[in-house]
Parts: structure tokens; C-alpha cells; sequence
């Protein structure tokens, strides 16, 4: 009776597939509050990824109540323990939620997106059914679905969410019989009303320097058809693009995008690695009068289903330093009002989000989280095509029993409830918009009884600071000099 209630039952997706014994796990996540604080995670940057952020996912996905008996789990002691200054005079919670307009001066089809999107997560890595549930419920909640570099599916049109397409290294949607990139291709879906910006990959934090990776186990006739690849082998983008090969190329590249698109913003994502590479493309901007709408920075903590240990470990700048670096060579060159910046790492609560808005962001892109709030248990089983929830899995047995339209509204839920913790946490610092929010509202404590603000960590170089005739900051000279327009 147990197993038969098990597989009609919809809520949960792991008791479709693992009828009477998957109602251990449930059992062991009942007592979980009573052990959690000793299965705490360090991870980078200082971020907990642990089983209490996972938790706080799930509930407001499920619109339980989240709220903490006891206190913090967290020793305020410990050094790294980060906190945001409130006021003894907080404002009232705003009511509209606020929106960040994308676009600019050559851009006549601007987008006004929410402070917190879906980041990058391709059709083929995840199933059809974890793309409709996102898209559905970036829907209903008001916000964009980034598609990942796999293209433009139907599963990420169906809902009608609002999308950010996303082109790779390997042009999928946009690509050859070659593998080369098709302006015609990419023209037909660009210019789809979905489509509400578009993102040119160079580097993803998770595997910098490395093409994207979908195991051939996962590959389908359907994925195959969709990204134009053959099948029975794993789909490996190349790691550099071919449209172009220089800091100019790429802003000619984004200008190309914008004007095939119909006016649409373009930006770039990548990971910081050699920053003369990014100053390069700064000079390039100043060089041709061409600036991308908005670049996406991924931290190198960033996830990935398939990624070389070395490179998920190794290499790439860690979010918060990109983030910062990006920022204020913006300020240097005096562009940072007409490009928006994306951070991407690691997010889960709203003190989060205001962490990277403090430093430079205008926007945040959530996967992992995004992913929880889909059922997500961190298996690590997403290169195996044995996912337990049926997220990232091309099985039919198990993606059919991940429902469409109930993990959507999780997604929602779970959106709506970050935005409203985002304005409360505003309210309570005496702010009334994000743009107000800065660096000093933010401390960490550094060792002992040392305690410093953002501004004094992580100080920004002055505006305009790298134009010509100006003073270049000590610390920026050599990788200022270096940088090249023309050659990366």
C-alpha cells in the first residue's frame, strides 16, 4: 500500500523512483536540525554550502516556515564570520519588487530584469523536465532563465518564461554542419520574443579554459538534432571560440548580436584568469566605441555536472575577487553606468545576494539553488544519467516522475521569498533601493577582535583612474601596460 501511495503521489520525486525505502532519507532529514551544526562545509570565499542552506532551499520551495529557534548555528566568533550593518532608524518594506534595466545606448529593445535570475543550466546536462519546471516557474515568478550553452530548446519556449540565450564555443542553435558560427541560425531564434538577451560564453568558473562537456551517456537523438552533433560520443565544445579571436573581434562579435537580434542587450560571461586578458578588452571598448549591455562574471567555485578535477579545483579566479577586479576596471575606463555586471557563484539566502550586490554586481545568477528548489539532493550522479530526481538525467523513467508544474512553483516560491527577504534585509539597514546599498554596510571579522567593513577589504580603484592622461593606480600599471586591444 506504502509503495503503490509512493508511485501516485507527486510531490516528491524520489519516492517515485525509490517507492517504501526512499522514505529513509525523509526519516534521516527529520532529525536533521538536531545534527546539522556538525556537518558544516567550509567552502570558498567563506560561503557555507551546507546541509542548514539546503534546508532554508527546500523550505521556502515548499513555503514551510523557515524561521530559527535558538539562534545562529554559526560561531560570530570565528574569523571570516560576515554580518550587514542595520539601522536604528529602518525604512518600510518596499512593495514593488525592483527591477534592473539592461540595455544600452545601442540597444533598443532594453530588458528590465529581476535583481536574482536562473543561471546557465543547458538542455542535455538537465532534463527536459527540469527545463519546462524552470522556465514555468521563471514565469510565474517574473524572472529570466538563463538556457545554457546547449541552445534554445522547445522545453526552455513551452512556458513562455522570459529567456537569456546563451552561445558557446560550440554554437549550438547557432552552428554550421562545420560547427561554425551561422548568422542565419542564430538571426531565426535571436529574434523570438522569449529571447530577452543574449550571452556570449568565453569561460565558465567551473571548468575555465575547458569546453563544455556533455557525456555521451547523456546524449539523445533529440539533443543531437537540436545542437547539430553526432551521436555515441561525448559533445565537448571547443575552449576558444572561432566567430573571433581578439578583445576587438569579440566587441565586433556583440555588436553583430545586438544588430541580428533586433536591438536586443549582448553581454559576455566568463571567469577572471590573466587579467591583461580583461584589460584588453576594456582597451578594446574604449578603442572602437563598442561596449557590451552587461558581462556576466562566474567565480571559479562555480558547479558544473562534468568537469576535469583539476580544473573544478584549480583554476579560476574565485567570484568575489573577479567580481571586484571587473568592477573597478569599469570605473578605470569610465564605462561602469553602461555595462551592467551578472555575478554568478554559489548563492542561496539573501544575504548572500546583497554580498555580491555590495561589491559591484547589478544582478545575481542562481544555479545551484535554483536546482534545490527543482528536488536536487547533491547526489554528484549528474555525469552518470542516474540522477535520483530526475533533474539531471536524459532517463525517461527517471525525469517522468519529476512533475512539471508542482517544482515550478517551488522555483517560484522559492524566488519570491529570496526577493522579499532581499527588501526586508534593505528595510532593516535604513536603505529604500539596492542602489544604495555599498561596500560599508557589509563587515567581516578578520582575526580576534579585528573587524573590518567592505569598502575597507576590497577598496575600488577611482573612476576614469586608466583613461588617458590620468594617474594609473600603482598596482594596475604593469597589467594596464601590457594589455592589448588587438591580441589576447
Amino acid at each position: 500500500m506504502l509503495g503503490t501511495y509512493d508511485l501516485l503521489q507527486k510531490s516528491h520525486t524520489i519516492l517515485r523512483l525509490y517507492p517504501v525505502i526512499g522514505h529513509f532519507r525523509y526519516l534521516f532529514e527529520s532529525i536533521r536540525p538536531e545534527i546539522q551544526q556538525y556537518f558544516v562545509e567550509s567552502d570558498i570565499n567563506g560561503i557555507p554550502v551546507n546541509r542548514e542552506f539546503r534546508a532554508l532551499v527546500y523550505q521556502r520551495a515548499k513555503g514551510v516556515r523557515d524561521t530559527r529557534p535558538f539562534g545562529t548555528i554559526f560561531d560570530v566568533y570565528r574569523d571570516g564570520y560576515e554580518w550587514i550593518n542595520h539601522s536604528l532608524n529602518p525604512r518600510p518594506v518596499p512593495k514593488e519588487d525592483p527591477r534592473i534595466l539592461f540595455g544600452g545606448a545601442g540597444c533598443s529593445r532594453p530588458y528590465a530584469a529581476s535583481p536574482v535570475n536562473i543561471s546557465a543550466m543547458s538542455f542535455g546536462a538537465l532534463s527536459k523536465n527540469a527545463i519546462q519546471a524552470l522556465n514555468l516557474g521563471a514565469k510565474l515568478g517574473g524572472f529570466a532563465h538563463n538556457t545554457g550553452e546547449g541552445g534554445v530548446s522547445p522545453y526552455h519556449q513551452e512556458a513562455g518564461g522570459d529567456l537569456i540565450w546563451q552561445i558557446g564555443t560550440g554554437y549550438f542553435g547557432c552552428r554550421s554542419d562545420e560547427g561554425y558560427f551561422d548568422a542565419e541560425l542564430f538571426q531565426e531564434t535571436a529574434c523570438k520574443d522569449v529571447v530577452k538577451m543574449i550571452e556570449i560564453k568565453l569561460s565558465q568558473g567551473a571548468k575555465p579554459g575547458h569546453g563544455g562537456i556533455l557525456p555521451a551517456v547523456k546524449l539523445t537523438q533529440e539533443i543531437a538534432d537540436i545542437r547539430h552533433v553526432p551521436m555515441g560520443r561525448d559533445v565537448v565544445s571547443p575552449a576558444a571560440h572561432s566567430a573571433f579571436s581578439t578583445p576587438e573581434g569579440l566587441l565586433e562579435f556583440v555588436a553583430e548580436l545586438r544588430e541580428l537580434s533586433g536591438g536586443k542587450p549582448v553581454g559576455f560571461k566568463l571567469c577572471i584568469g590573466n587579467r591583461t586578458e580583461f584589460l584588453g578588452i576594456c582597451k578594446a571598448m574604449l578603442k572602437k566605441g563598442i561596449t557590451p549591455d552587461f558581462i556576466t562574471v562566474d567565480g571559479g567555485e562555480g558547479g558544473t555536472g562534468a568537469a576535469p578535477i583539476e580544473l573544478t579545483n584549480s583554476v579560476g579566479t574565485p567570484l568575489r575577487d573577479g567580481l571586484i577586479f571587473v568592477h573597478s576596471a569599469l570605473r578605470g575606463i569610465g564605462l561602469r553606468d553602461q555595462v551592467k555586471i551578472i555575478a554568478s557563484g554559489k548563492t542561496f539566502s539573501a544575504f548572500h545576494v546583497l554580498r555580491l550586490l555590495a561589491l559591484g554586481a547589478d544582478t545575481v545568477n542562481m544555479a545551484r539553488s535554483m536546482m534545490f528548489a527543482l528536488g536536487c539532493i547533491q547526489s554528484r550522479s549528474c555525469n552518470t544519467d542516474k540522477c535520483p530526481t530526475g533533474i539531471a538525467t536524459q532517463d525517461p523513467s527517471r525525469y517522468k516522475a519529476l512533475d512539471v508544474e508542482l517544482k515550478a512553483k517551488r522555483v517560484a516560491r522559492y524566488h519570491a521569498s529570496l526577493i522579499e527577504n532581499l527588501k526586508e534585509l534593505l528595510a532593516a539597514c535604513g536603505l529604500e533601493t539596492l542602489d544604495q546599498l555599498k561596500p560599508r554596510h557589509i563587515n567581516r571579522r578578520v582575526d580576534g577582535t579585528s573587524i573590518k567593513n567592505y569598502a575597507e577589504l576590497y577598496p575600488f580603484i577611482a573612476c576614469d583612474c586608466l583613461l588617458e592622461g590620468a594617474v594609473v593606480p600603482k598596482q594596475w600599471e604593469d597589467d594596464w601596460q601590457k594589455a592589448s586591444a588587438t591580441h589576447w
